[in-house]
């Protein structure tokens, strides 16, 4: 049976999203990687509200970890306390790649599929973007920022809908389920959602993360991911009677960048090529830094990458008379090795999908999520669509229509576990 939100649930995920996307967590990666988590105040601020909606729903054990993650815990309805538990999560912070400060969000209802024109010259065209044509033939409900900012449906449309299903179970004692986790992460974006996940909270044996895109997806497959941070050490001299003596490590670092394969980057590839991608470059004469993310499905073919980094900035380094030191960082791992070893935890998913009328639709993630970690620790995570798509950027926008059905599947699933 197809379960159909009421009216005042869905009015109550609508509210929620449109007031948490207004709330500043933007998350700060060069804080991260030094280790700071949370790596920006303003996400404790996300945490903490989060903290008392989860009191007020009447979960239990709820609480806020010294790094930022909101815990909470649903009993089971009566007979179901033995019923194997699971954990929901999605992330609070929002990327600090374009800014997620005073969010103003749009609702644009029964959308007609003319273009939307926000501020800074930002059209979301139909005629260029598929699943908004979707929306428009559906007459869906589409939620914007103004064009100033993201919108935050990355991860916070993921958080609403979760919510949401925390509000509906304790409102309808007569659906089962078993018992159910919940956290709320932080710095996912930055790649250090979990570095201090609270595991000695977590009873439950595997998880769910709801912080995907278009409707459907269903994602037990992600990239390889690496850091690679490369410094280049150049020899300072005065411009005017610098000839045979000045290393410009300036120059080093943009022609290192230079040489990266163009049709390689993530901006020239899609479903299973993997890419290098300069995400920062800074630096003076005597020392640059280039920041490089890897992705890749294959571990073969991500070693291959991080060798030909080591290559390349070498040859740049002595064709200049200069230095370059490179530094590898494991971000996470494919999970579909380690998820293939756990069916019924996708099969369970599946299931869900089908009964709230969504056909489950397997795509790799271009990416990588909080369940790429656990699925790394022990605790198989697959990833659940969250109906925003556009993320990262000004162009971002959450289906209503598709949000709603997330809630239906997370429904289904909670019963299905029972």
């Amino acid at each position: 049976m197809i379960m159909i939100l009421s009216e005042d649930i869905s009015n109550s995920l609508k509210e929620r999203f449109l007031r948490y996307v207004q709330v500043y967590s933007e998350s700060n990666s060069e804080n991260a990687d030094k280790g700071i988590q949370p790596s920006t105040s303003q996400q404790k601020d996300m945490a903490q509200l989060l903290n008392k909606e989860l009191n007020a729903l009447g979960l239990k054990d709820v609480q806020t970890t010294e790094f930022c993650y909101t815990y909470g815990f649903l009993p089971a309805t009566k007979g179901h306390e033995s019923s194997p538990s699971f954990c929901l999560l999605s992330h609070i912070d929002t990327v600090d790649e374009v800014t997620g400060k005073d969010v103003h969000p749009i609702v644009h209802e029964n959308y007609n599929g003319l273009p939307i024109n926000l501020k800074n010259n930002v059209t979301l065209d139909p005629a260029t973007d598929e699943a908004l044509a979707l929306a428009a033939s559906e007459h869906d409900t589409v939620i914007t920022a103004d064009g100033t900012t993201l919108l935050g449906a990355d991860d916070k449309a993921g958080v609403s809908e979760i919510m949401t299903l925390l509000e509906f179970l304790t409102k309808h004692p007569e659906v089962e389920h078993g018992p159910i986790e919940v956290i709320f992460s932080p710095d996912e974006e930055t790649g250090h959602g979990m570095d201090n996940v609270p595991l000695n909270l977590l009873k439950s044996k595997f998880a769910y993360t709801v912080d995907g895109g278009h409707i459907g997806e269903l994602e037990t497959e992600c990239f390889n991911a690496y850091k690679s941070d490369i410094k280049f050490t150049g020899i300072s001299k005065h411009t005017g009677s610098a000839r045979g003596v000045m290393v410009n490590a300036v120059t080093m670092a943009s022609n290192f960048v230079s040489s990266l394969p163009r049709h390689e980057a993530p901006e020239t590839t899609d479903s299973k090529q993997g890419f290098y991608a300069p995400m920062t470059i800074s630096g003076s004469i005597e020392e640059s830094y280039v920041s490089l993310i890897l992705r890749d499905f294959t571990k073969d073919g991500m070693q291959k990458r991080m060798e030909l980094v080591d290559t390349l900035a070498n040859a740049t380094a002595l064709s200049f008379g200069g230095k370059a030191q490179v530094t590898h960082t494991k971000q996470y791992e494919n999970m579909k090795e380690k998820m293939d070893e756990h069916p019924e935890v996708v099969k369970k998913l599946a299931a869900a999908y089908k009964n709230a009328g969504v056909e489950p639709l397997f795509t790799p993630i271009r990416g990588g999520t909080d369940g790429s970690r656990l699925t790394e620790m022990g605790i198989p995570t697959p990833n659940i669509f969250t109906g925003g798509h556009n993320f990262h950027s000004r162009y971002e926008w959450a289906s209503f229509s598709q949000m709603k059905k997330a809630c239906e599947v997370l429904i289904e699933l909670a019963k299905n576990w029972a």
